[in-house]
């Protein structure tokens, strides 16, 4: 159970919109793998719109990460390693995320992350106003989804998964690079068209 829904005592992990996004994000995101040579597009690009604020702050690069059950973070930090070339890297990581890594929705976490360069007052603006909410829209689908923004601390297994992630695409990220998590709240988001 995530924090926030421990808070709420309760636990999201079977709510309907829950899992339809998940689904959803692992197809698009295979996708991009195999169709579009990793590069993102908008249904993993969201806008973000800070609690407070009407108008989008920009769009960010989502990562959805394996539940920690299912972390694969050694192997994605293996990969990275192997080799000094970045394009090898690229090409090695490609292939390892767009086999069977996005095939089972439910080894997902919920909560998104994102990377901002050390100091981004952007980070800041989304961590000070505490919620936010990411808009997908492509393909036909929308998802509103009101998160809480966390700064992850770097011993967080997801902020280790979101930098081993990020590293194989663009292997000068420097260490201090911040990372937010986003976790929604599933009761106050949603889906156009309407998930059942």
């Amino acid at each position: 159970m995530s924090s926030l829904a421990a808070s709420l005592g309760q636990s999201y992990s079977d709510h309907p919109l829950r899992l339809a996004f998940l689904k959803w994000q692992c197809h698009v995101r295979q996708f991009a793998m195999r169709d579009r040579d990793g590069r993102p597009d908008e249904a993993i690009m969201p806008d973000v719109i800070p609690a407070g604020m009407s108008e989008p702050l920009g769009a960010i690069i989502t990562v959805l990460n394996k539940a920690p059950g299912y972390s694969v973070t050694p192997e994605l930090q293996h990969i990275a390693a192997k080799t000094n070339d970045p394009a090898q890297i690229r090409d090695q990581a490609i292939r390892f995320l767009s086999a069977t890594y996005y095939q089972k929705a439910r080894e997902f976490s919920d909560i998104l992350t994102a990377t901002f360069p050390p100091g981004s007052a952007g980070a800041k603006t989304l961590h000070d106003a505490g919620r936010a909410m990411l808009v997908f829209d492509h393909y036909g689908q929308r998802f509103e989804l009101d998160c809480k923004v966390w700064r992850l601390a770097p011993h967080n297994l997801l902020h280790q998964a979101t930098m081993a992630h990020n590293i194989l695409f663009n292997p000068a990220l420097p260490p201090t690079t911040e990372v937010l998590g986003f976790e929604p709240d599933w009761n106050a988001s949603h889906a156009d068209p309407a998930v059942r």
